[in-house]
């Protein structure tokens, strides 16, 4: 891929993390990053102008930032700039997308792992799932794109924009929802932990730290306020049986 740009708008936590990728799997591409409260020239860092004119753009804003930041770049692309959406739903962005830049070249995608799974595994990405929930790329430039992708390991699943917000609601925000909860209860690893409690909190430290993505997760995808709802009727049913105990007998 000499020769090819790519631009990663957005370097918050996530952002950086796939610059780190880039680094790794593209090392022959051009890789230029902006970020708004950044100073372009300072090593790292470029103007918007030149971060937008490239071959392909990584759109890292948060989600909430998408419309904007799309209604502020559609006259500034490249017509054939390739906008990659990895944002964490599907439905909302792939529908601003259509909407705001309807004639760009995307692919509306979602890593599903992130800088802590990456960790963990050593930086092994064997197995690690991307999920493709829609593309208007030619076959041409749509093909080695998953072509790539798997050559370097990772499992390219295809889903539905809808079908792919509500299992993720029923997973990944689930896990996050679970873990905010013992986070904030103040839960922490002891000396005798159990191997499904080590699980738990590995799941709880993977999301410590990700409260605007979990607020907005929950706010853009329309299918995790049922899960909240199921969650707090089955915790208030198993509570419920719980304080209905027989009370301890009395040793006379």
């Amino acid at each position: 891929m000499a020769g090819f740009s790519l631009g990663i708008l957005g370097y918050g936590h996530f952002g950086s993390f796939l610059h780190k990728l880039a680094e790794r799997f593209l090392p022959d591409v051009s890789v230029r990053l902006y970020r708004r409260r950044a100073t372009p020239g300072d090593g790292l860092f470029t103007t918007l102008e030149d971060a937008l004119n490239c071959d392909a753009l990584l759109l890292c804003m948060p989600i909430s930032a998408y419309a904007d930041t799309l209604l502020s770049i559609r006259d500034r692309l490249r017509p054939d700039t390739i906008l990659i959406d990895v944002a964490t739903v599907k439905g909302y962005t792939g529908q601003l997308i259509r909407d705001l830049v309807p004639n760009q070249p995307y692919i509306c995608t979602h890593p599903m792992f992130g800088p802590e799974s990456y960790a963990k595994k050593a930086g092994n990405v064997s197995g690690f799932r991307i999920v493709i929930t829609e593309s208007n790329l030619s076959p041409e430039l749509d093909q080695p794109f998953r072509d790539r992708l798997r050559q370097e390991g990772f499992v390219v699943v295809e889903k539905t924009a809808d079908t792919h917000d509500r299992e993720l609601a029923e997973t990944l925000f689930l896990t996050h929802y679970i873990g905010q909860i013992i986070s904030h209860s103040g839960f922490e690893r002891t000396e005798i932990d159990t191997v499904s409690f080590g699980f738990l909190m590995d799941a709880v430290d993977s999301v410590r730290h990700d409260m605007q993505l979990f607020e907005e997760v929950c706010r853009f995808n329309p299918y995790c306020q049922d899960v909240v709802r199921r969650f707090d009727i089955s915790e208030q049913s198993i509570r419920q049986r719980l304080l209905n105990l027989d009370p301890i007998p009395q040793i006379s």
